[in-house]
């Protein structure tokens, strides 16, 4: 018996254990293979869906369906947080000391929001990270009237890179339609010389803040809030004060990874094999999506492209054969809809080798947007695109 124990039941863990059940079906059939999901809540969550609570276009509810709902039936199903890997005896032990043991480790075990590394954060900041914060943003915004609106991010690398941008263009425009614009002032402050990450991005979208009079403050990293002053202050020694706050909250990996010793301290991000995906080294252990230390978004679509790579590569090792196929190694391939307000939008594709060239924004790719988030539950996870 081959065992393939997957942490997390995301987009990446649960697309992998979807490909690696169909891959090994004839294995798993005969009992000669294995594949567990284990995950903290038995609910799969599809977080880009967040940001449209914030905007008033969707509720958490229609957001998380049943992880066993979407796994293949071959899928075993483990609900439950996970204490430490312990590599010398190959098991996963639980928080309620039950051991899982595994030839095969796939880490999808995604990234965790740390605003309390901020003072202040929690009473001052709204953010969109949560479903449950997203709709207190909401609330915040329902009640705004005018003022200073700051957006910035608190903390790199951080998940979905293009929603604080998306989240400002969106507000911008809901703000006009309020007939309100002309009573706020909207900043966006970037801790990067940059709008955005990617140059190619970044030449797209500075533009558009002009034109919608955002004003963009590069290198301001959030160092501290003044909650009496109502002011945000960075590392660089700038002061902007707001009346609205909303800030991308600082992000870490998981702490199991780091209490393991797989991932390293203080981020938590698993050294990853940029081609193989396999961990620090270790020839059966992978991981995708944002708990890598990869220098890409982190984001589900990264994990949808990774997913086929980790599940070919595991496939191959148990059927004693070399990964083939164009899922024999990871280029870095990512693609996800950039909302730019108004109906419109963009798509940004890109690889290792490729930077994105984001077409003109038109209603077309907000309309894809809308229809892959409808479209998600069927296709995705399920291994159906």
């Amino acid at each position: 018996m081959k065992r393939i124990v997957i942490l997390g039941g995301g987009v990446g863990g649960t697309l992998t254990a979807n490909l690696v059940s169909r891959k090994l079906k004839r294995e798993i059939d005969k009992g000669e293979a294995e594949v567990t999901v284990v995950d903290a809540t038995g609910s799969h969550v599809y977080q880009p869906g967040f940001m449209y609570i914030a905007m008033g276009g969707e509720r958490a509810a229609k957001l998380a369906r049943p992880e066993r709902s979407l796994l293949d039936h071959r899928v075993k199903l483990v609900v439950g947080r996970v204490d430490r890997v312990d590599e010398a005896k190959r098991t996963v032990v639980l928080e309620d000391g039950i051991e899982l043991a595994y030839d095969q480790l796939v880490l999808a075990s995604g990234s965790r929001i740390v605003p309390e590394a901020i003072e202040h954060f929690a009473e001052e900041a709204h953010h969109f990270y949560t479903a449950e914060a997203a709709a207190k943003l909401r609330a915040a915004l329902d009640a705004f009237t005018g003022g200073k609106i700051v957006i910035g991010i608190a903390g790199m690398p951080y998940k979905c890179p293009p929603a604080p941008l998306e989240v400002a263009f969106l507000i911008e425009a809901e703000l006009r339609e309020r007939g309100l614009r002309d009573k706020c002032e909207m900043h966006f402050c970037s801790p990067i010389g940059r709008a955005f990450t990617i140059e190619s991005v970044s030449e797209m979208a500075t533009p558009i803040l002009e034109e919608k009079g955002i004003e963009l403050h590069t290198f301001f990293n959030v160092e501290a809030i003044e909650p009496e002053a109502k002011q945000v202050l960075s590392l660089e020694g700038e002061e902007l004060p707001y009346d609205l706050l909303i800030l991308v909250p600082p992000h870490k990996g998981q702490q199991f990874l780091m209490d393991s010793g797989l991932a390293p301290a203080p981020g938590g991000w698993l050294p990853t094999d940029r081609n193989t995906l396999q961990v620090g080294g270790r020839p059966n252990v992978f991981a995708l999506g944002d708990a890598t230390d990869l220098p890409l978004s982190k984001a589900g679509s990264t994990a949808h492209f990774e997913a086929p790579v980790v599940a070919e590569r595991i496939a191959a090792a148990i059927q004693g054969r070399q990964p083939a196929g164009k899922h024999a190694g990871y280029k870095g391939k990512v693609m996800c809809f950039f909302e730019i307000g108004d109906g419109k939008g963009t798509l940004l594709q890109f690889d290792y080798d490729h930077p994105p060239k984001p077409p003109k924004p038109n209603r077309i790719w907000h309309l894809g947007k809308i229809v892959f988030n409808k479209t998600y539950w069927h296709t995705v996870p399920k291994g159906r695109v």
